[in-house]
Parts: C-alpha cells; structure tokens; sequence
C-alpha cells in the first residue's frame, strides 16, 4: 500500500514537471498493411465509400453549421496515422516553430500555408519523387469520414468523451500529448480528437443542402477549415462534426495537421 502511494506520488511530481514520458519517447511501431515513407510518416488505406457528414438536429452541443448531409467519396486514399510531428516537420523544413518542445509532439504553431509549404517540399524529396508521392492536406469531408471511421456518434468512441480517450479542456498534461498517446479509431487513426487542429484543405463555407460526391469546398472564400479540437478546448469543440476556421496565414500554437496521400500517389 506504502509502496503504491509512493509510486502514485513520485508520478505525479514527475507530470508536474512536464518530465513524464511513458510509452511516447520513441516512433509507435508501423502497423501492418500501413504505408511509411522516406521520412517515417505512416499512412493508413482508407476506402471509397459514403457517409453522412455533419450532426443530426438532435446532437448534443451541436452548431448551426453542421448541417447533416450525405457525401460519397469515390475514390479510396492513405490518411496520416498520426499527426505530423516535430521530429518530421524539422527534417524536412529546416525548423521547429513549435511552442511545446518535443520531437514526438505534434507540430504546432503552423499556418495554412506552412502546411503547403510542407507538403511541397516533402513531395520534392527525391525518395518521395522516385515513387510519385505527392502530398496534400485531407479535404473536410476526407477527414470528417476518417475520423468517424463508420461511426456516427459525437465522438468515434461514443457520445462521451473523457481523460482516458483524449487530450482536451486543458486537462493533465495541460499541452500537447505524443503521437499515439490515446485509443486509435477503427481505421487506425490516432489523435483525430483534440491534441491540435488539424488544417484541411477545403476552404470554410456553409455545408450544401444536397447529397454531394467528392466535395472540395467553395471555389472561393478568405478562411480555411481546421478540425478535431485542441488540447485545452472543450468537449463540444472536439466532436466529429465540429468546424472551426481561420485565414491561412493564422498560427497558433493549438494550429498543426496531417497528411493525406491520393491513390493516384501511392505505388502499387
């Protein structure tokens, strides 16, 4: 029993000093049937297929602009395991602009733009070149149907959410967590709930009133999309369907993102 409260004591102190670091110091393990490319980014398969995006009238904490529509997606795509983390954002950028320090921590601090600038640049790469590779941020709807992974829930784990599933509304560790930290959904995506928000490429407008196949945003517009919640934002913030937005040249060190990876890019 002493033991035990010595043990709980001496973690807590550890967690309090930002020295805690259990399972997260080094890369998860490659999961099999997941793609890893030149720099350790893995990607998950991700099917074709239809889903329903948005939030029923009757969800809890739900907002205007979700408005539940049908989308169906006819292509199938690799999504980024994990969010690209600082490790992998500094060799190939040159720099880590983050303000929680730590190579497995997600980047953050990262405008739309420096996520192009990233996808670019990695795309450039000449292993990733020799193969055809070229990287893109996920679209809304292509992240929305990953993070649900054939859910419909608020949360792909349920309707609740709480310290075990996710980093949110500032709770312990109050900044980000490593990639990996928490539950994957069914497809193998970690952190899709909370930790940073995750740019996608779409820009920000009202959902359309109809069933739509493979949607890509409106043509025009000042702000783009960003989803999955931060660490110190609030449940309903973290919600599959939630939507948030910002000019593409906004940072914020809750700002960071994942790759997708069109079929067209990936060699057979």
């Amino acid at each position: 029993m002493i033991r035990n409260a010595v043990v709980c004591c001496v973690l807590a102190i550890m967690l309090l000093m930002g020295v805690w670091q259990p399972l997260w110091s080094q890369a998860p393990p490659k999961k099999s049937g997941n793609l890893k490319n030149s720099i350790g980014i893995e990607f998950a398969s991700i099917p074709a297929g239809k889903f329903l995006m948005g939030s029923p009238a009757t969800e809890k904490e739900r907002y205007p602009n979700e408005a539940q529509h049908e989308v169906t997606l006819t292509q199938g795509f690799r999504m980024g395991v994990y969010e690209v983390t600082q490790a992998q954002y500094e060799q190939v950028m040159g720099k880590n602009p983050s303000y929680f320090k730590g190579a497995m921590l997600p980047v953050e601090t990262v405008s739309y733009d420096d996520a192009l600038a990233f996808c670019k640049k990695l795309s450039d790469l000449p292993a990733e070149k020799a193969v055809g590779r070229k990287y893109r941020l996920p679209t809304e709807a292509e992240w929305e149907y990953s993070c649900r992974a054939g859910t419909s829930t608020r949360f792909y784990f349920g309707n609740e959410l709480n310290g075990t599933q996710a980093n949110y509304d500032g709770n312990n560790p109050g900044k980000t967590t490593p990639a990996g930290s928490y539950p994957a959904n069914a497809w193998g995506l970690y952190d899709m709930h909370r930790n940073v928000w995750e740019w996608c490429q779409d820009r920000y407008g009202d959902y359309p009133q109809q069933s739509v196949t493979d949607p890509r945003g409106p043509e025009v517009g000042s702000h783009r999309v960003l989803r999955g919640g931060g660490w110190g934002n609030e449940a309903a913030r973290c919600r599959s369907a939630y939507r948030n937005w910002d000019g593409p040249s906004g940072r914020f060190y809750g700002y960071g993102f994942r790759l997708a990876l069109s079929s067209s890019g990936i060699p057979k």
